[in-house]
């Protein structure tokens, strides 16, 4: 049999057809806008999300048995506020993860509610990302649109909402929303109340690798698919990007370099960093895991890369770095282009060089930010060592982990052995194994991850290059402490 898996992804949604045995039989992807209509503000439109997926699928599908397809499961962008009225129209442009407007209702989230109430309520404290504070923004600048409110849900939700007709989310997605208590698997009703909702304008929970229901028939033969198709409830792109790279059960981790840049910690046992430095969520497989997240990632290099130097080349660009100067460069990159999440929950920090000198070239410059990026990842690790957890290795996906130079800087600054997996394909894969498991291919998500896993090649620190890293992170960690009242001032002058 034959699986689509949907990774949603913030520019492009990619569709991959596989066979139980994981073997990739087809890849097509679709772009579609992202509005900024202001500084910090992040947006798009569910409707190309949607014409992105139904117009994908028959390409997906062409040349391949399309009888043969038995399930469907998407990965998706998380955090996003999709919000339906009672038609199911789609009221206004999603507020993405990385959109950054909610300054004043996290503040009031964390300070006036209480991170230790929140923390108790959810696991979790409010970051600027996450689902709540966008519904608290959208209550006092939006109150005839929050009004209108039916259904909430995310990004994927969305996606198989079109799909099936069905309003339904996953534990791993629904936890980045501020309102899940997550450690029973169950909406807070404190929280609902909190932020003025009712617990039917809610989609269904289910697990990530539960069926939510079969294609509705008009979209089956639109789509040239059997009506009998299942659709799995997926999962946030993290948890499925881990499903993908083999991170579950107890002590995996994965890392992965995208838009965004996490670090993920799957457990069987439910666990909160009591800083809130790090995510506590539900997993994909049932269980539970611990993440740090940064807002920019891959993404910082899109942006030297293409918006500064103008230049599409990645890698002649990349080949000016060479061995002997890793961990010997003189600038510095704080990469918070969008602000920042784990750890320091700041939505005033911005991305800033330090230490231009008369002979600081552009191959300095690109250095600094792919570095920059390694020590903030490392920023997330640090507290996870710091909560006991043994990390000796880690799984590494995503699309700037294509760069051999990137995962030799990351390893080197993380001082681990970093494993690429065989087959990478992020999100889509651990959507379409997630809906193995939803068709009784696998019985569970571990056992489907055993069978179809594989590490390709494995990347190992060079003992001095690391020495020469732990001293320029030791730099780097103090540069935002610096920093971060004139952030915050600057912003104070950007609202006036």
């Amino acid at each position: 049999m034959l699986y689509i898996g949907i990774d949603l992804g913030t520019s492009a949604v990619k569709l991959l057809l596989m066979d139980e045995a994981g073997e990739i039989k087809n890849i097509v992807s679709r772009t579609y806008p992202i509005e900024f209509p202001r500084p910090g503000w992040s947006q798009q439109n569910p409707e190309d999300w949607r014409e992105a997926v139904l117009e994908g699928i028959p390409e997906l599908l062409a040349g391949h048995d399309a009888h043969s397809v038995a399930g469907i499961g998407a990965g998706g962008q998380m955090h996003g506020l999709v919000v339906l009225d009672r038609d199911d129209r789609v009221i206004r442009p999603a507020i993405l993860w990385n959109d950054g407007r909610t300054a004043r209702e996290v503040d009031y989230l964390n300070g006036e509610v209480g991170k230790e109430k929140l923390s108790r309520l959810t696991a979790n404290i409010a970051f600027a990302g996450f689902t709540a504070p966008k519904l608290l923004w959208m209550r006092e600048n939006e109150p005839e649109l929050f009004a209108r409110i039916d259904k909430i849900m995310l990004p994927k939700d969305y996606i198989n909402y079109v799909l099936t007709g069905v309003h339904c989310s996953d534990y791993s997605d629904a936890s980045g929303m501020l309102l899940l208590d997550v450690e029973h698997r169950r909406w807070s009703g404190e929280m609902l109340a909190l932020c003025g909702l009712r617990e039917e304008q809610m989609p269904r929970l289910f697990e990530s690798y539960e069926t939510v229901g079969t294609l509705l028939p008009e979209i089956a033969d639109r789509l040239g698919l059997p009506r009998t198709v299942q659709v799995a409830a997926g999962a946030g792109d993290n948890a499925a990007a881990a499903v993908g790279t083999g991170t579950v059960g107890e002590g995996g981790c994965n890392i992965s370099l995208g838009t965004s840049g996490t670090i993920f910690i799957s457990s069987r046992r439910f666990g909160v960093d009591p800083n809130n430095a790090l995510h506590a969520f539900a997993h994909a497989d049932g269980g539970y895991h611990l993440m740090g997240c940064m807002l920019s990632a891959a993404s910082c290099n899109k942006w030297w890369q293409e918006e500064i130097l103008g230049a599409a080349d990645y890698e002649s660009e990349q080949a000016k770095i060479t061995p002997e100067k890793l961990g010997r460069n003189h600038v510095y990159f704080l990469p918070y282009l969008m602000g920042e999440r784990s750890p320091i929950n700041d939505t005033n920090a911005r991305g800033t060089f330090l230490g231009l000198t008369m002979d600081t070239g552009r191959a300095d410059m690109l250095q600094a930010v792919l570095e920059g990026v390694a020590f903030a990842i490392r920023d997330s690790f640090e507290v996870a060592r710091g909560l006991g957890l043994d990390l000796r290795s880690s799984k590494l996906c995503g699309g700037g982990a294509r760069s051999g130079l990137w995962r030799t800087i990351l390893s080197n600054v993380l001082n681990i052995p970093l494993e690429l997996p065989a087959c990478e394909q992020g999100p889509g894969m651990g959507g379409a194994m997630l809906a193995m498991v939803s068709c009784g291919a696998y019985p569970t998500v571990e056992d489907a991850c055993r069978r179809i896993v594989r590490v390709a090649d494995t990347v190992r620190p060079d003992p001095e290059t690391a020495a020469r890293y732990e001293a320029r992170y030791q730099d780097f960690r103090k540069i935002y402490p610096a920093c971060r009242e004139l952030f915050s001032q600057l912003a104070e002058r950007e609202e006036m």
